[in-house]
C-alpha cells in the first residue's frame, strides 16, 4: 500500500491549492477550482481567498466573475454552507449536496409550520410560497432583495417558531428556494468587503435552468474533485466536508476506483487511481488566508497542518478565523490595525527568513486592500488578543 506522509500531504496542499507562489493561478475561476469551491458565508473571504492564490487579481476582477461573467455562482450546499462554485460544477452540486440540504430544510420547515398552527399542510404552504416568489420575480424587471420579496409576497411575511426556541421567516423561505434551485443569488448591491445579494430566477441569471443529473453522479463528481484537491483524505474527512452519509461517500469512492493509501495517522486515506505518484516538496512558501478559507476547512482531521492551534484559531462553533502559514503548517493568524495595516500574530516560533516572508505577505495584502477594512464575524481567540 502506498504511504503518504504528512510532509507530502503538505506539499500537495501547497501545489494543488495554489498557495505556493510557483503554483499561483491566473483567474478567480482557477482559484475556486483549485479548492473545489470557495467558502462564501463570510462575504470578504471569497475575495481574500482568491487574492491568496493569484497574482495581479483585483477585487473588480472577482466581482466581474461573480456578477458580470457569472462564471462563479453562489449556492448553498455542503453542510448547509454558502459556497462560490465554478459554474460548470453547479449541475453536480444541485442534484446532490444542495438537494440534500433542501430536503432537510423542507422537512424541518413543514414540521414547524404544522406544529405552530400556521398551516395544516406544510408542504402545500411551501409550494404556494415557491409559486408566489417565482411569480413576483417573473413580473419584476429586475432582481429583488429579501425585503422587497417579503413585501411583494404577503404569504411568506410571517414568523414561524421552531422547536428549539428559534424562529424563522421570509429569509429562510428564500434560502430553501435557493437550495432547491427555484431561485438564485444574483446581482449584489454591495461590493467588497460587503455583500447584499438580490434574488432572481436561474433562467435570467444563468441563461437557462440548471441541467439535472442523477444524485449519485453529482456526488461522484464532487468527491472526484475533492480527492484531487484535498487528497489523500480519510473517509471521515470526506463525509464531514460533503455533509453526506458514509454510504454515499463509499459509493462514490467505489465508482471512482479510489485507491486506499496509508497515512501517518491511524486511519487510511484515499486518492484517485491515477494520482498515486509522489508529489515533490514545493519549496519554502508562506500565505495569509481569510476566515473559513477552503484550505483551513477542507478536512475534519487537521493535525497535519494545524498542530495544536485549534483552540486559538477556531471559534466554539468550529469556524476558523484568519490564518498564517509557513510551508504547509499554520503558525499564527493575521489582523488589521486601526489604520487597515495587516499584521501577523505568531503562535509558534519561525525562522528569520520565514518571518520576513510573512511580513512581506502582510505588506502585499495591505497594499491590495488599499485602506479597505475587511470586517468579519469569525474572529478567533488569537485574533482577539489585544497585544501584538
Amino acid at each position: 500500500m502506498r504511504h503518504v506522509p504528512d510532509s507530502e500531504r503538505r506539499a500537495r496542499l501547497a501545489i494543488r491549492h495554489a498557495l505556493a507562489p510557483a503554483s499561483w493561478v491566473r483567474r478567480p475561476e482557477d482559484a475556486a477550482r483549485a479548492v473545489v469551491a470557495l467558502h462564501a458565508t463570510d462575504a470578504p473571504s471569497v475575495h481574500l481567498a482568491v487574492w491568496a492564490r493569484t497574482r495581479n487579481t483585483t477585487p473588480a476582477c472577482i466581482d466581474r466573475a461573480l456578477y458580470e461573467d457569472r462564471t462563479l455562482v453562489k449556492q448553498l450546499a455542503m453542510r448547509r454552507t454558502l459556497f462560490t462554485f465554478p459554474r460548470d460544477l453547479l449541475p453536480a452540486v444541485m442534484s446532490s449536496a444542495a438537494a440534500r440540504v433542501a430536503a432537510t430544510e423542507r422537512t424541518r420547515m413543514i414540521r414547524d409550520l404544522i406544529r405552530a398552527g400556521v398551516a395544516a399542510d406544510g408542504a402545500a404552504w411551501l409550494e404556494r410560497a415557491r409559486e408566489e416568489v417565482e411569480a413576483a420575480l417573473t413580473q419584476s424587471p429586475s432582481a429583488l432583495s429579501a425585503a422587497q420579496l417579503r413585501k411583494a409576497v404577503a404569504h411568506i411575511d410571517t414568523v414561524v417558531p421552531g422547536t428549539s426556541g428559534e424562529q424563522w421567516s421570509a429569509p429562510q423561505v428564500l434560502t430553501l428556494l435557493g437550495a432547491q434551485g427555484s431561485i438564485v443569488r444574483g446581482p449584489c448591491t454591495g461590493r467588497f468587503p460587503t455583500a447584499r445579494p438580490l434574488w432572481t430566477l436561474p433562467s435570467r441569471w444563468l441563461g437557462g435552468s440548471i441541467t439535472a443529473v442523477q444524485a449519485a453522479d453529482g456526488y461522484r463528481e464532487i468527491v472526484r474533485r475533492w480527492l484531487y484537491a484535498f487528497g489523500p483524505g480519510t473517509e471521515e474527512d470526506i463525509v464531514w466536508w460533503l455533509g453526506a452519509t458514509r454510504k454515499t461517500v463509499r459509493a462514490a469512492l467505489a465508482e471512482l476506483g479510489a485507491a486506499e493509501v496509508s497515512l501517518d495517522g491511524p486511519a487510511p486515506g484515499w486518492l484517485l487511481p491515477d494520482d498515486l505518484d509522489s508529489v515533490p516538496d514545493a519549496g519554502p512558501w508562506t500565505a495569509l488566508l481569510p476566515p473559513l478559507d477552503p484550505t483551513v476547512m477542507g478536512w475534519k482531521h487537521r493535525g497535519f497542518y494545524l498542530g495544536s492551534h485549534h483552540e486559538a484559531l477556531f471559534d466554539t462553533r468550529g469556524n476558523a478565523g484568519t490564518t498564517a502559514w509557513v510551508n504547509g503548517r499554520i503558525v499564527g493568524c493575521w489582523i488589521q490595525d486601526a489604520d487597515a495595516t495587516v499584521r501577523v500574530r505568531l503562535l509558534e516560533p519561525v525562522s528569520g527568513e520565514e518571518r520576513t516572508s510573512l511580513d512581506a505577505q502582510a505588506a502585499r495584502l495591505t497594499t491590495w486592500l488599499a485602506g479597505v477594512r475587511s470586517p468579519t464575524g469569525y474572529r478567533s481567540p488569537a485574533m482577539r488578543v489585544t497585544h501584538p
